[in-house]
């Protein structure tokens, strides 16, 4: 133990003291596209498995009206809606990443964020487009630095348990909280926080649950520190402070020399598909390998990957019969053979007939994932795939940046394009030419007075 501050008020004093002039441009545009994408899948997510069994069960335990429902339209108290809404947003697996946080830092954060702009709105103090561009970047900045600087793998869901305190910074940025009603803020958020990886190993649909369990509970932490009730200090340092206790090492200058200096949003990786980001290295690579050499599916007699071990024990999974969407989006060998059996890998090659698709489960079955020597145990990549031929050739590819990642990032022609695919999935009658509508809005954001607007492009005519 030393002397020194515990590290949240380095966090506190940067999302209090940092004005929007002071965010880049480039993290400005960063904020955007993933503001967009992430309400894209949100809307994408409302065809996703209990989707209304998650609804039904929060107007049976909260009834009443505050925030909106994505897509689907009715409302819930403002706690709420950012649960059913976080869920939304990540329960197709489709949401941006920041890989070396292994974290999801949209899905708890823009939840909890628009929905108590809703609610702040609706007490006369709306919203503007600048203070939720800012608002997001600072959000961001510090879930993603809490888990970037951790040093040992996985132990708790990181994005829902880390990811909650960007939802706090979020709206502790746009209501104006001082250091100390921050700090409060984010010491009762830890009091609440959970996840665990369990819902991952299970392949539960509770895994994206308990993305919105936390975005609910930034909200409540925000509401309960503006009454005045003292949070935690040692909340991230302190002997059961966070970095103690949800997760088992970390690396304190990295936790806190980036602020102001490294915009974490611009460091953001899309999900070109909709399975969890382990995958998209083999998925990229399979892929890649079909294209240069032109091979079918039924040419393939199996398929080798070695990867490092946090990619292996996320997507290691084997194909199974009767396996649902939530397990195999996060199997590496059927999205392996699934995209070389399909050409593709969207939000239908997870539907009950996709998933049963005999084709599929047979090559899947001769897909191995296997770990590499990488000492690293939150890398995502290089991932090494062999893919051999009936025929006897045997094609290597390894992907060292995986498409989708700021270094090989995804055109703005197709981050659009994957959000016309979300908005057009969505359930709720939708005014098709709200897609664009939105794009646009998201483009001019600065100059938008009351960000209630996006959400008004989002509910059923």
């Amino acid at each position: 133990m030393t002397d020194r501050p515990d590290a949240i008020e380095a966090f506190a004093d940067h999302v209090v003291s940092t004005p929007f002039d002071a965010i880049p441009a480039e993290a400005i545009a960063a904020a955007k596209v993933f503001l967009l994408d992430s309400l894209g899948v949100g809307l994408a997510g409302t065809r996703a498995p209990y989707v209304d069994e998650w609804i039904a069960g929060y107007r049976a335990a909260t009834p009443g009206s505050g925030g909106r429902i994505w897509g689907i339209g009715g409302s819930l108290p403002t706690p709420a809606a950012a649960a059913v809404n976080g869920f939304l947003i990540h329960n197709s697996e489709f949401d941006c990443v920041h890989e070396a946080a292994v974290l999801h830092p949209m899905a708890t954060l823009l939840p909890a964020v628009l929905a108590e702009a809703e609610a702040r709105a609706g007490r006369g103090a709306a919203i503007d487009g600048r203070a939720l561009l800012r608002a997001l970047v600072l959000g961001v900045d510090v879930s993603t630095s809490i888990g970037n600087a951790v040093t040992t793998g996985l132990k708790f869901f990181r994005p829902a348990t880390a990811g909650g305190f960007g939802g706090v910074a979020a709206i502790a940025a746009v209501a104006g909280f001082d250091q100390r009603r921050l700090l409060d803020a984010f010491g009762l958020y830890y009091a609440q926080a959970g996840g665990t990886m369990q819902a991952h190993t299970e392949g539960l649909a509770l895994l994206a649950m308990q993305a919105g369990f936390c975005s609910r509970n930034a909200v409540v932490a925000a509401l309960m520190a503006e009454q005045g009730i003292a949070g935690t200090r040692g909340t991230l340092e302190g002997p059961f402070g966070f970095l103690r206790v949800m997760e088992d090492g970390y690396d304190r200058d990295a936790l806190v020399d980036g602020l102001g200096k490294i915009w974490r949003i611009t460091e953001v990786a899309h999900k070109p598909f909709p399975s969890g980001r382990a995958t998209h290295g083999l998925i990229d690579a399979v892929s890649g390998l079909q294209g240069e050499h032109g091979f079918t599916a039924d040419a393939v007699e199996r398929i080798d990957a070695s990867v490092p071990p946090l990619t292996q024990r996320l997507i290691g999974r084997p194909v199974a019969d009767g396996m649902k969407a939530n397990y195999a989006r996060l199997s590496g060998p059927y999205t392996a053979a699934r995209m070389l059996v399909a050409g593709k890998l969207d939000l239908d090659d997870f539907s009950d007939a996709a998933l049963a698709d005999a084709a599929t489960l047979d090559l899947g079955a001769r897909v191995s994932v296997t770990v590499d020597k990488n000492p690293d145990p939150n890398a995502f990549a290089p991932v090494s795939v062999a893919i051999v031929l009936k025929d006897g050739r045997r094609l290597e590819r390894t992907v060292g940046t995986v498409y989708g990642n700021p270094a090989k990032p995804m055109a703005r022609e197709a981050h659009l394009a994957k959000f016309r695919r979300n908005f057009a999935h969505a359930r709720g009658n939708l005014l098709p030419e709200n897609a664009d509508k939105l794009i646009s809005l998201i483009d001019q954001l600065e100059s938008l007075n009351d960000v209630r607007v996006l959400l008004d492009m989002m509910v059923a005519a």
